[in-house]
C-alpha cells in the first residue's frame, strides 16, 4: 500500500511498534476500503450467510516483504487476541486472507500458509510460478496469471506482425518470469532485439544505459513487464531524450497507472497498447468511500495517515513529534475536512480493476463459507461423508470448498477457480490515447478471452486504435524486411533467425512449399516435374513386354514338359524339380512387373520379397537337382545305395527349407524396417522421383546375401560335376546357368549404385529378367530341342546309347 517503510527499533523484551509507512499510495488504500465495503454488504446479505457475521482485520504491507510475512503470521497466530483458557479448540483466529497484491510477497507468505492449510486469495499477483498447486496449495487468486496475459500479448504482437520486439522486465519474481515465458513463446514465431532487466533500486547509470539499448536497436516494438514504481524512472528518462518512435506494449502492472501516462509523458508513450485487468462495477462503493472518517485513536493507523495525506495535514495527538516541521505543525487535522470535494485515484471508481478483484476475492470466501455451512448431515464431502461444524471451522475444510465455489458477481462475471488455483483468463485491451479536450486518457480497445473458441481469443476495435506515429498506423517491426521475387533469405552470422540478407535465388530457390519449383524468371512457383517408372513411356513399354514374354515362353516350356511328361527326357531330369523350376522363373519374370509404376506402400514392401523368394525357390530347384545329379552318378558305384537317403520327399523338404529361411528373412525385415515410398528430391531438385526406400539396409543385405551363397553353392557344385558322363550332362548346362547367373548379379551392384532415379529400378529389372532368360534357356532349351525338334532321340536306348564306351 506505501512505497517506502520506516523501521521502529525493536528489542526482545519491548512489545512491537506498529511500522510506520510513508509515501501513501490512494489506489492500495481504495482496494482496503473495498474489502471493507464488500464484508459489510454480505453481512447485510440475508441470503448469504445468515446469522453469520463477518469480520476483519487489515494490515499494510508498505511494498516490504518482512512487512507482510511479519502481518501473515499475525493474522494466524491471533496477536492481539484475549483467551479465557487454554484450550487450542474453537475457530480459527481468521479463516481466510485476502493479498498479498504482489508476486514476490505472496510466494514466501503463501510457502508459509500452505504447511497450515490456511486460504489466501490474491487480487493482483500475477506471477505464474504460484499457479504450481503442490508448491502453493492454499493459494487463490482472482486475477488471472501471467501466463494468459502473455499469451494475450503474444496474440497482439502475432496480430499486427511484429517479429522483431524488445524486452524489458523488472528485476523480481512477477517480471522475470513474465519476461521468460514471453521470450519463449515469441521465439516461435518471431525474434528478440534486445532483453533487460529493470533493477529494483537503479541509478541513473543503470537507466541510461537501458535507453541506450532502446535507442540502438531497430525494434520498434517493447514489451515491458513491471510494476509501476520500478518504470517510471525508465519512462522519465525515455521521455528527457525525447524517444518517441516506439511502439509500448504495456503488462497489466502499469498499463492502466496514471503515474505514468500524463501530458508530459504523452509524446513518447502516446499509443501504448497494454493489457488489464477486466473491469467492473460496484455498485454504491462510491457512496462508501465517502463515509470514511478519521478516529482519534493512535490504533486507527491506516484512516488517520490516508487523512494526513488526503489534506496535508497532521492531526494534534503527534504535532509534538520532533521530527516535523513547524509548516506541518501548523496544519492541524479537524477531521471535518470535506472529502467528496477532492479528485484522487481513492475517489476514482470509473476503473474499479483492482479494486474489483479484492470484491470478488471476499466474495469468493464468503461463498465457499456459505458452501460448508449448508452442507447436510450425511452428505458432506469429509470422512464418513461428515459436514464441517460451523463452530469449529478448519483451514482445510475451508480450502475444499474455496477450490469448488462458482457464483456470479453483479456485474454479470463468473467466479471461479481452476485446478491450479487460477481465475477465468479474461482481460481488456487498452490504448493510451487523447481525449477531445486535449486531455490523455486510456481508452478499452479490445478484450482477449481464454474461455473464447480457437482463434478468436483476441477481438480488437480497429478503428478505435490511436497510433503515435505520423501516419496513424501500425509500426512496421522487422529485423529484415521480406525478400522481393526472385530473391531469397541468408541468414547472418551470428544474429537472429529474422534478420536476414536477401540475394538471388539459386535455380528452384524461390518457395518453401513441398513439391513446387520455380520458373525461370524465379519469381513464382510452379509444380515439379515427377519421376518414376511409368508403363506408358517407352522403356516401361518395353521392359513389360520382355517381363510378360519371359513368364509365357517359361508357361509354353512347363506345359511342354506336362505334355511330355512321359517322355525319357523330362524324365531323366527330375520332372517334378522342372515343374517346380518353371512355376519360380514364371514367378521370376512376373515379379519385375512390382518395379514399374508409382510405388506404392503396398507395391515396395512386395517387390523385394516377391523376388527374393521367387529367386531362393529357383536356385533351390537348381542346387537339388546339382545335388540328384551328383548322388545319380555315385549311386551307380558298386555298393553305394545313396540315392534312398536323397529321395522325392527330401529334395522336396530341401527345398522347402531353404525358402523357409528366405521368408523369414523377409518377415523379420518387413516387421522393423519394411521398405517405404519417398520423395526423392536431393538428385534433381527440379524434379520429384518417387523411389522406394528400402528401410533396413541390414534386411536387404541378407535378402541379396542369401541368394548369392546358395548361387555360389550351386556354381560350384555344378562345376565339379561338370565332367560326368554325358547321361547326366545336366550339370554342364546347370554350370553355365548359374556362369550367367552370377555374371549378371555381380555387374548389377555397380550398375545400379550408379543409375539415377527411375533407371536404378530399370536397372534391376533387367537384372531380374537376364539372370530370368539365362536359367530358362541354359537349362531347358536343349532338353525342348529335342523334345520338340528331335523327337527321335527321345528314348530311352537313345539316351542310354549315348553312354556307350568310345
Amino acid at each position: 500500500m506505501h512505497l517506502k517503510t520506516v523501521h521502529p527499533e525493536l528489542t526482545f523484551t519491548s512489545k512491537p511498534e506498529q511500522l510506520r509507512c510513508e509515501t501513501f499510495y490512494f489506489p492500495a488504500f481504495q482496494w482496503a476500503q473495498t474489502m471493507v465495503f464488500a464484508i459489510e454488504e454480505i453481512n447485510k446479505d440475508p441470503a448469504l450467510l445468515p446469522n453469520i457475521t463477518l469480520g476483519y482485520r487489515l494490515y499494510d504491507n508498505c511494498v516490504n516483504l518482512a512487512v507482510a510475512f511479519r502481518a501473515a503470521t499475525a493474522l494466524i497466530s491471533g496477536v492481539g487476541d484475549t483467551f479465557t483458557n487454554y484450550s487450542c479448540t474453537g475457530t480459527p483466529p481468521v479463516l481466510g486472507i485476502v493479498g498479498d497484491p504482489g508476486s514476490t510477497n505472496s510466494i514466501a507468505i503463501s510457502r508459509m500458509l500452505g504447511l497450515f492449510r490456511v486460504p489466501l486469495v490474491s487480487y493482483y499477483a500475477t506471477c505464474s510460478c504460484l499457479s504450481n498447486i503442490k508448491e502453493f496449495p492454499s493459494f487463490f487468486r482472482t486475477i488471472p496469471s501471467d501466463a494468459f496475459q502473455v499469451k494475450a500479448m503474444i496474440q497482439i504482437i502475432k496480430h499486427y506482425g511484429w517479429t522483431w520486439v524488445g524486452a524489458i522486465a523488472s528485476d523480481d519474481d512477477y517480471g522475470q518470469y513474465a519476461v521468460k515465458t514471453f521470450i519463449d513463446q515469441a521465439n516461435r514465431f518471431g525474434c528478440i532485439a534486445f532483453s533487460e532487466t529493470l533493477p529494483s533500486v537503479s541509478t541513473k547509470a543503470q537507466i541510461v544505459k537501458i535507453v541506450e539499448t532502446v535507442k540502438q536497436s531497430t525494434a520498434r516494438v517493447i514489451v515491458v513487464f513491471s510494476l509501476v514504481a520500478y518504470f517510471i524512472p525508465l519512462a522519465r528518462e525515455i521521455v528527457h531524450q525525447n524517444i518517441r518512435d516506439r511502439q509500448w506494449i504495456a503488462s497489466e502492472a502499469w498499463t492502466t497507472s496514471t503515474g505514468i501516462l500524463s501530458e508530459e509523458t504523452f509524446s513518447s508513450f502516446g499509443g501504448t497498447i497494454g493489457i488489464a485487468i477486466r473491469r467492473g462495477e460496484i455498485p454504491g462503493l462510491l457512496e462508501f468511500l465517502f463515509q470514511v472518517k478519521p478516529a482519534y485513536d493512535p490504533s486507527y493507523t491506516l484512516i488517520n495517515q490516508f487523512w494526513e495525506e488526503m489534506f496535508n495535514c497532521k492531526f494534534q495527538l503527534i504535532t509534538n513529534s520532533p521530527h516535523l516541521s513547524a509548516l506541518v505543525r501548523s496544519r492541524i487535522c479537524t477531521g471535518s475536512e470535506d472529502i467528496e470535494s477532492t479528485q484522487t485515484a481513492y475517489t476514482d471508481v470509473s476503473e474499479l480493476r483492482a479494486s474489483y478483484n479484492v470484491y470478488k476475492a471476499v466474495y469468493a470466501l464468503a461463498h465457499s463459507l456459505h458452501d460448508l455451512m449448508s452442507c447436510e448431515s450425511g452428505k458432506g464431502p469429509f470422512e464418513n461423508n461428515s459436514c464441517a461444524d460451523i463452530t469449529r471451522v478448519q483451514y482445510g475444510q475451508l480450502l475444499h470448498y474455496l477450490k469448488t465455489v462458482n457464483f456470479i458477481t453483479h456485474y454479470g462475471d463468473r467466479v471461479s477457480f481452476d485446478e491450479n488455483g487460477d481465475a477465468l483468463a479474461i482481460y481488456d485491451v487498452m490504448n493510451w490515447q487523447r481525449a477531445d479536450d486535449g486531455s490523455v486518457k486510456i481508452e478499452t480497445i479490445g478484450l482477449f478471452d481464454e474461455s473464447a473458441p480457437a482463434g478468436q481469443e483476441l477481438t480488437l476495435q480497429e478503428d478505435k486504435i490511436f497510433w503515435n506515429f505520423d501516419s496513424n498506423a501500425p509500426p512496421r517491426s522487422v529485423c529484415s524486411e521480406s525478400c522481393l521475387p526472385g530473391t531469397r533469405k541468408a541468414a547472418r552470422k551470428g544474429e537472429p533467425l529474422c534478420c536476414f540478407d536477401c540475394i538471388p535465388c539459386a535455380v528452384g530457390e524461390i518457395s518453401n512449399h513441398t513439391d513446387f519449383w520455380s520458373n525461370p524468371r524465379r519469381d513464382q512457383c510452379v509444380m515439379k516435374d515427377i519421376e518414376f517408372l511409368s508403363y506408358e513411356e517407352p522403356l516401361g513399354i518395353s521392359l513389360t513386354t520382355i517381363s510378360l514374354l519371359g513368364a509365357c515362353v517359361s508357361a509354353g516350356v512347363l506345359a511342354v514338359f506336362i505334355y511330355y511328361r512321359n517322355t525319357p527326357v523330362v524324365k531323366a531330369n527330375n520332372s517334378e524339380l522342372s515343374f517346380l523350376l518353371l512355376l519360380s522363373l514364371i514367378l521370376c519374370f512376373l515379379c519385375s512387373l512390382l518395379f514399374i509404376g508409382q510405388p506404392l506402400h503396398l507395391t515396395c514392401m512386395l517387390r523385394h520379397v516377391v523376388f527374393g523368394i521367387s529367386f531362393v525357390l529357383c536356385i533351390s530347384c537348381i542346387l537339388v537337382k546339382t545335388i540328384v545329379v551328383i548322388m545319380a552318378f555315385k549311386a551307380t558305384l558298386p555298393d553305394n545305395n545313396v540315392m534312398k537317403w536323397f529321395g522325392a520327399a527330401q529334395q522336396r523338404g530341401t527345398v522347402f527349407v531353404f525358402t523357409v529361411i528366405q521368408a523369414v528373412i523377409c518377415i523379420i525385415w518387413l516387421s522393423t524396417a519394411s521398405p517405404v515410398p519417398f520423395k526423392n528430391t536431393k538428385y534433381q531438385n527440379s524434379k520429384i522421383i518417387y523411389q522406394c526406400n528400402v528401410g533396413s539396409i541390414t534386411g536387404f543385405s541378407c535378402l541379396f546375401g542369401y541368394i548369392g551363397l546358395l548361387a555360389s553353392v550351386c556354381f560350384l557344385l555344378a562345376f565339379l560335376a561338370r565332367n560326368l558322363p554325358d547321361t547326366f550332362n545336366e550339370a554342364k548346362f546347370i554350370t553355365f546357368s548359374m556362369l550367367i547367373f552370377c555374371a549378371v548379379w555381380i555387374a548389377f551392384i555397380p550398375a545400379y549404385v550408379s543409375s539415377p532415379g527411375k533407371y536404378s529400378d530399370a536397372v534391376e529389372i533387367f537384372g531380374i529378367l537376364a539372370s530370368s532368360f539365362g536359367l530358362l534357356i541354359a537349362i531347358f532349351a536343349p532338353k525342348c530341342y529335342i523334345i520338340l525338334f528331335r523327337p527321335e532321340k527321345n528314348t530311352k536306348k537313345s539316351l542310354m546309347g549315348r553312354t556307350a564306351p568310345n
